[in-house]
């Protein structure tokens, strides 16, 4: 009977048809039993326990009280790096890219995991079908199996990066028109928190990361935390280098007891001239990048017609001769 069933692989997949086949059965059981081996128990006197200290907080209660989206934290384990560095910057890289949820390298990695499990069994149906119809090489059946699992498990990552990068150009074009804004705001006679807020509402139309970043900035300030704090998160959070100036500049004039107003004025100054220079800048680069195209589409027409007719004079008359 294995004989027969191994035989029957052989002639679907190639030679490693039976490789293939206990490598999804294994993958198929691992997945069946992930959730059984992740369960735990209650335990009834750890919950009597927590209950006769009412003033204990349990972490991992509150952490799960977040809604339908914290039930990946029973796969914590699997789901986030071990190491603290890699845990912290795949955490930063998120909040830069718009995602400032608690449990988003959860979701970040879960995606990853989904959609590169998935791919690959999808390729090696795929791979199995192609075989079945005509004979497939070893190499084919292996770039047909592998190479949709690395693209499913890459492309999150993908995802995450390029907004990160349409986040960042984003707060860059918004935030000359920010500064404006919060100098006029500031020598109206609001404080600088006030500034915040009605920036942040006001830019929400145009530049909503910038907006949500003010608006964060805010949230915290009205917390508690202390605003010299609170804009060196925001610098660090965002990874621009305007803001990370933006926010030295107030702290170094906070700290020298300097007036706010006049350092807005300065930095803005700065940030418009910075502007155009990155406008002029984009100009410059057009006719370079222009090039390549003119020479492409321009030039082989303008040959076809100044040389065409000669060349047909040329071919007719000998022709003739």
């Amino acid at each position: 009977m294995f004989s027969a069933i191994n035989d029957k692989l052989v002639a679907m997949m190639g030679p490693l048809g039976p490789l293939f086949a206990v490598g999804l059965v294994g993958l198929l059981l691992i997945l069946v039993a992930l959730p059984t081996m992740l369960r735990k128990e209650r335990d009834r006197f750890a919950e009597l326990k927590m209950q006769s200290q009412p003033g204990k907080v349990d972490d991992k209660k509150l952490r799960r009280a977040g809604g339908k989206a914290d039930k990946l934290e029973r796969f914590a384990q699997f789901l986030e790096p071990q190491k603290a560095d890699e845990l912290s910057a795949v955490r930063l890289k998120l909040l830069r890219a718009g995602y400032p949820e608690k449990n988003a390298v959860h979701i970040f990695h879960a995606a990853k995991l989904i959609l590169g499990v998935g791919a690959l069994i999808f390729g090696l149906i795929y791979a199995m079908i192609k075989s079945a119809d005509a004979e497939v090489t070893t190499q084919s059946m292996i770039l047909y199996t592998l190479v949709p699992g690395a693209i499913g498990y890459y492309l999150p990552q993908y995802w995450v990066t390029k907004r990160v990068n349409k986040r960042q150009t984003q707060i860059i074009q918004g935030f000359p028109d920010a500064l404006d804004m919060m100098l006029v705001c500031v020598e109206a006679g609001q404080s600088l928190d006030q500034s915040i807020i009605r920036v942040g509402r006001e830019s929400r139309a145009g530049y909503p990361a910038l907006a949500d970043e003010f608006e964060m900035v805010s949230h915290e300030v009205k917390a508690g935390k202390e605003r010299v704090t609170v804009l060196k998160d925001m610098s660090e959070r965002v990874g621009v280098p305007d803001v990370a100036s933006f926010v030295t500049t107030l702290v170094q004039s906070a700290a020298f007891g300097t007036s706010i107003a006049e350092a807005l004025r300065v930095y803005s100054a700065d940030m418009r001239d910075k502007r155009v220079m990155r406008a002029e800048e984009k100009a410059n680069m057009l006719p370079t990048k222009l090039t390549l195209g003119t020479m492409m589409f321009t030039v082989p027409p303008l040959m076809i017609i100044l040389i065409g007719p000669s060349v047909y004079g040329i071919a007719t008359m000998l022709g003739k001769m």
